[in-house]
């Protein structure tokens, strides 16, 4: 219909086209798309008014489409011959060759249909017809817009402004292309003179308002918008959406809720607003809330899969949760999503029986679907493990996702492990990492330990605590950190983030200048860790998962942070080698074979005991042999070591069992270097010889 709509506006025939856009906004009212149709056939008809409100309605209805704001503004033609334009296309260009608007007015219905050659032909014939005009330099401005030629396209745009200082069409182009340039307060100056010649307030409020939120300043682009809210026609619940969200990422959390409420109670299939709302009642802690309102949604629209799911999300684990998934069954029998969420609660109930007749249901709905495949293969791992690699051979081979496929091929290989062909096990390990290394993080040379340790200082009375949480490759660590994330406020994985916390304990750069133990150096270090507090929302006791260990680190918290205590998960250092061979490790670390691997977490584990038998920080070794596929006894001997009381987690929590204990064994003819590269500092953890 757009289509449509654009090549009969482009032909000429306004009328027709009008018409059609009539039709599409009245099958298609709530469409962004059909709105704009309607704004741009009015436009070309002469009805400015008509046109502004159509647009406005586009805008309203798609606040955050930048592509929208991209096309407004070569719709804002308040400024150029709208009559003469419609002569001209009422009695074709051939008819008046020398009419610019003419010209203009087909260039900017072509970017509207995504032409950009049949755009620049025109652009071409209005430069001869009226070269230097404002609207032509604006125009071809525009077209270098379109097609990513931003320098080019900020000079034409400024040169349109300067003979043209109120030129909307100019204004809008320019104001967008310093965004796109990455130019933000240039392009929130221009939006704000926009604001004084442009009829359509609104669309520049909301492009001011994206400006703004670019820069991190997203309190301000919540409130740039509160008089478009305070407008019954443009408060739609895709602004109220916008807005919320722009209160989420502010923080603040109670208006983000009223908005979003606002937004789900008229629109409540949308999925944006469902997924906002969700999180600004899981920052705010309000889960009573959440679930109050989202049962009130179900119970007038409980066809909703997204409703269901979002609900479950709110349901702790246990029998509420499997009274809540089944009602979703019960009322949905077909739907996919319900019989998903039903094998995953299974499975994490420690269920397996149930979870694979889940999962095999599903698959007759749903041939291929990949995590009913990989449930399907979690039961063959443990009563057939030979078919199990045969099964997923035959799904790498039919995928061309690469990371698909590496993960894929983990689990072949824990198949392989477990049907007892150790050579081919190994052999798919070392390709793996082999093929991974290149843009990781390499593996970092451990500091010498200083000539004499720093003093060590006491806190201050009352000082909250800060406990690091350290496990080195195949330690388990991830299972723990995801255990304390879902149940401790104060727990920090920002470390592993896209931004994580400027300080010393993520520089590794930095641990030889640290352990040479200068007071200067260390207090700096310690000033950084804190400085960093702040940002990271840190208030009272908190955990900090460390992506490495230095025993550097032991030097900073000796001398700078009294108050911090080191909890390290261990394992067998051999079985913990295995682990990382089999599935790798939540830091990035590139291994080019599984001899560098062994030397360097023998020398690592090394500090650690280093750590533990000379007392040089308190700390706790949380041994989990024996619980690393036990989430209950996981979560008690964290507990202890934490001095707090972990919830009892589902039996099925860690979701399939990885290695055994003393698997290293079975692999001792396989990785028979490696293996005897960390015996010396297994024996000095206790662990025996063979």
């Amino acid at each position: 219909m757009q289509e449509q709509i654009l090549q009969t506006l482009y032909s000429g025939n306004i009328e027709k086209g009008l018409e059609l856009a009539r039709e599409f906004v009245a099958r298609s009212a709530h469409d962004p798309v059909a709105q704009r149709m309607l704004a741009l056939a009015l436009r070309a008809n002469g009805d400015e008014a008509g046109s502004r409100a159509a647009l406005k309605r586009a805008i309203t209805l798609a606040p955050e489409d930048a592509r929208m704001h991209l096309e407004l503004a070569g719709l804002l033609l308040d400024e150029h011959d709208l009559e003469g334009a419609q002569r001209s296309l009422d009695a074709s260009a051939d008819a008046d060759p020398n009419s610019v608007p003419a010209y203009v007015m087909r260039s900017h219905l072509a970017i509207a249909r995504g032409d950009l050659v049949e755009a620049g032909r025109q652009a071409v014939l209005a430069e001869r017809a009226g070269p230097g005009l404002p609207a032509v330099l604006a125009l071809r401005g525009m077209l270098r817009l379109h097609e990513g030629n931003l320098a080019e396209a900020v000079r034409l745009l400024s040169d349109a402004v300067r003979l043209a200082p109120n030129d909307a069409v100019a204004l809008h182009g320019l104001g967008m292309a310093y965004a796109a340039q990455g130019h933000l307060a240039f392009a929130e100056q221009t939006f704000r003179k926009l604001m004084g010649v442009a009829s359509n307030a609104a669309a520049v409020r909301l492009a001011i308002a994206q400006v703004q939120h670019a820069q991190g300043r997203s309190a301000e682009a919540a409130d740039e918008l509160a008089p478009a809210l305070a407008d019954p026609a443009l408060a739609t619940p895709q602004m109220r959406r916008f807005v919320g969200e722009l209160e989420l990422a502010a923080g603040r959390h109670a208006q983000a809720i009223e908005h979003l409420r606002q937004a789900m109670a008229e629109q409540s299939s949308d999925r944006k607003t469902v997924a906002s709302l969700a999180e600004a009642w899981r920052r705010s802690g309000q889960l009573e809330d959440a679930r109050r309102t989202l049962d009130s949604a179900l119970a007038s629209t409980p066809d909703d899969d997204e409703l269901w799911r979002v609900r479950l999300g709110f349901e702790p684990a246990g029998e509420g949760a499997a009274r809540l998934v089944q009602q979703w069954r019960t009322r949905l029998p077909e739907s996919t999503s319900a019989i998903e969420a039903a094998m995953v609660l299974h499975a994490s109930e420690g269920r397996p029986a149930e979870a694979e007749a889940a999962a095999r249901e599903l698959l007759a709905l749903a041939p291929g679907h990949a995590r009913a495949e990989m449930q399907i293969i979690d039961a063959l791992l443990v009563r057939d493990p030979a078919e199990a690699a045969k099964r997923l051979e035959a799904r790498i081979s039919g995928t061309s996702n690469i990371g698909e496929a590496l993960s894929l091929e983990a689990w072949r290989d824990l198949a392989r492990h477990r049907a007892g062909d150790f050579s081919g096990a190994r052999k798919g390990w070392s390709d793996r990492h082999a093929a991974l290394a290149r843009g990781r993080l390499a593996l970092p040379a451990g500091s010498a330990a200083p000539p004499q340790w720093p003093e060590a200082v006491s806190a201050p009375a009352g000082s909250a605590r800060a406990i690091f949480l350290v496990g080195l490759p195949g330690s388990a660590v991830e299972r723990a950190a995801n255990m304390l994330a879902t149940v401790f406020p104060g727990f920090r994985a920002d470390r592993y983030s896209p931004q994580p916390p400027v300080d010393a304990f993520q520089d590794i750069q930095a641990w030889a200048r640290i352990a040479a133990a200068d007071p200067g150096t260390l207090a700096e270090a310690a000033r950084t860790w804190r400085a960093a507090l702040p940002g990271r929302r840190v208030g009272g006791d908190f955990i900090d998962w460390l992506p490495w260990w230095d025993n550097s680190y032991a030097s900073i918290m000796r001398a700078g942070i009294p108050e911090a205590r080191l909890v390290v998960m261990l394992r067998d250092p051999r079985d913990m080698f295995m682990d990382w061979m089999a599935f790798g490790s939540r830091t990035p670390f590139a291994v080019s074979s599984p001899g560098e691997a062994a030397d360097w977490l023998a020398a690592a584990l090394e500090q650690l005991a280093e750590v533990h038998e000379q007392e040089l920080v308190p700390h706790a070794l949380v041994r989990v042999d024996d619980t690393a596929e036990d989430p209950r006894a996981m979560a008690a001997q964290l507990g202890a070591a934490l001095g707090i009381e972990l919830p009892e987690p589902p039996a099925g929590y860690f979701g399939a069992p990885r290695l055994a204990p003393g698997s290293w064994r079975e692999h001792a003819a396989a990785f028979a270097g490696p293996l005897a590269a960390l015996e010396p500092v297994a024996r000095r953890f206790g662990y025996p010889a063979a």
